[in-house]
């Protein structure tokens, strides 16, 4: 593809360069507004510059990465209210022998998390347990929080829902679930060996520091700590005794709700309670006249008895049916009592063992090969009738800011493709990246990890995939690579992936744990570690 025109180059260029600013820089002074504002800037700046028009704008927008990424931010929001990552986090800390054996527990259940989970999940879940096992253990959190963010990186490279990028790959590619995993997966595990043996070369001092004995009060707090850690727990509906205020005040409410339905009316009823208490009058009226006249005939005795026994039956029919009443009002509030018993014993019981199974069939599913979008929207949407309940509160924890920031990355990407200034570019770099030697896997990946860095994953993806892919003898094998090599490279610096910001800002901002993992602390680490770990997995990609 030829450049074109030079008012498109340079205005697409200015439109990707604001893009590159907000996105790597969500905080610049100049323009503060974060990354998804920045990201629709971007595309916006493309239509309004005619870099392409708003129908090819709309065209740019990948539904199918939208619902993969959407259904699997919902499925997660389940398994999170499921507790699956609670249970992670208690097997952190049981029965564990040592600080050693902790980095490699935090590098195995950050890889495999991340890959089913995503990465950017895991290090949000897991940040908080890590940094109380540290305090537990009476060790610097540094170098756990180093394991959990490099392996969550590595680990999320095995599968197509593991990372945003992988995401845009897979659908790109059309490389299904089942092949991505096996090509990626022997390059995975071996990464995360390395990565484990790495972190415990360098940090075997720190590791190995005994713990005081005045520390075990504080290790049995900080146990306590970690095995009640919950992060978002499900409200459910909880039913106790109520005390005599309560049960009167819950009658009334029930007796209320459930008067419409009663099988006897109710003005008749009320008519009933009238006539009692003037009934009772007329029986003291008439046995004081009883008693005050003798002369009254046989007649007007057996009249005077007739009416009393009627007015009595009356008053029994009345008090039986206000016992009914009260009858009916307490089988109303037992009834609803069941059913919050039944509702609970349902979460309690049932309920976790179908999310699981649910998540379980969707794996399979991607597995054997079905669509990945659908699957994924298939999979949240059982979740959420299993639920029984209002699915408000779980799908508000879905990042719609992530999803806005993909349709105007994918707007501005797309414009840029349209000055012509990538394709130029890979012509140029095209005779010595090629695959089907070893300096042009090298001179590949050095490109991968340099534009990583500097435009950030997905972005990079976008630009690089079509062109790569397309050169390539095997383009299953050139996807991979990319794959591979873009996830990895998140490792290199604290900026590199979304995972490290977030392990950062978890571990800064949690309450009396704060902990600041410096850019340099990072570097100092992820230089070595992305580089040992790229050159081996590329010898494995099938």
């Amino acid at each position: 593809m030829v450049l074109a025109s030079s008012e498109k180059v340079v205005l697409g260029s200015i439109a990707l360069a604001i893009f590159w600013v907000l996105t790597v820089f969500p905080t610049v002074p100049f323009l503060p507004v974060g990354r998804t504002a920045g990201s629709l800037l971007g595309g916006m700046l493309m239509v309004i510059f005619r870099v392409i028009t708003p129908d090819q704008a709309y065209r740019a927008i990948d539904l199918q990465i939208l619902g993969l990424l959407f259904g699997t931010m919902v499925v997660s929001v389940y398994l999170e209210r499921a507790d699956m990552f609670k249970y992670l986090g208690k097997l952190l800390s049981w029965k564990s022998r040592g600080a050693k054996d902790l980095i490699c527990r935090v590098c195995l259940i950050s890889a495999i998390s991340s890959a089913v989970f995503t990465n950017a999940t895991s290090c949000v879940v897991l940040t908080e347990f890590v940094l109380k096992i540290a305090k537990q253990h009476n060790l610097p959190p540094h170098p756990f929080l180093l394991a959990l963010a490099s392996s969550a990186n590595i680990g999320s490279a095995a599968t197509p829902i593991g990372n945003p990028q992988n995401l845009v790959i897979a659908i790109k590619s059309k490389i299904s679930f089942g092949k991505f995993l096996i090509g990626i997966l022997p390059a995975m595990i071996m990464g995360v060996i390395v990565n484990t043996l790495l972190l415990l070369c360098m940090y075997w001092k720190l590791l190995s520091i005994e713990k005081d004995e005045e520390d075990v009060a504080a290790e049995l707090i900080a146990e306590e700590e970690v095995n009640s850690h919950r992060f978002s727990p499900a409200t459910m509906s909880r039913f106790t005794s109520f005390n005599s205020q309560e049960w009167n005040s819950r009658l009334e409410v029930m007796a209320v709700q459930s008067s419409p339905s009663m099988s006897i009316p109710m003005g008749h009823v009320e008519n009933l309670r009238n006539r009692t208490i003037p009934s009772e009058n007329e029986i003291q009226g008439v046995l004081s006249g009883s008693l005050e006249s003798a002369s009254i005939s046989n007649a007007s005795k057996e009249a005077a008895n007739d009416v009393s026994s009627q007015v009595k039956e009356e008053t029994i029919l009345s008090k039986r049916i206000s016992s009914m009443d009260r009858l009916r009002d307490v089988l109303s509030v037992l009834s609803s009592v069941g059913k919050d018993d039944l509702t609970r014993s349902w979460k309690k019981m049932l309920w976790k063992p179908c999310v699981y199974l649910v998540t379980i069939g969707m794996l399979i599913a991607l597995l054997v090969g079905l669509n990945m979008s659908w699957t994924a929207i298939t999979a949240a949407l059982a979740l959420m009738v299993l639920d029984f309940g209002d699915a408000r509160p779980s799908l508000e924890k879905v990042s719609y800011s992530l999803l806005v920031f993909f349709c105007g990355m994918f707007i501005t990407v797309e414009g840029f493709n349209e000055t012509g200034i990538p394709s130029t570019l890979w012509d140029f770099m095209e005779p010595y990246s090629k695959i089907d030697r070893v300096s042009g896997i090298t001179i590949l990946a050095v490109v991968i990890l340099v534009m990583s860095n500097l435009a950030s994953n997905v972005p990079t993806v976008l630009l690089l995939g079509a062109q790569v892919a397309a050169s390539a003898a095997d383009e299953k094998k050139a996807w991979l690579i990319l794959a591979w090599v873009r996830t990895v490279a998140g490792n290199l610096s604290l900026l590199g992936s979304a995972a490290n910001i977030i392990v950062c800002e978890q571990a800064r901002q949690a309450p009396q744990l704060g902990y600041n993992l410096s850019f340099w602390s990072h570097l100092k680490f992820g230089v070595p570690s992305t580089l040992i770990i790229t050159a081996i997995g590329l010898t494995l990609i099938r």
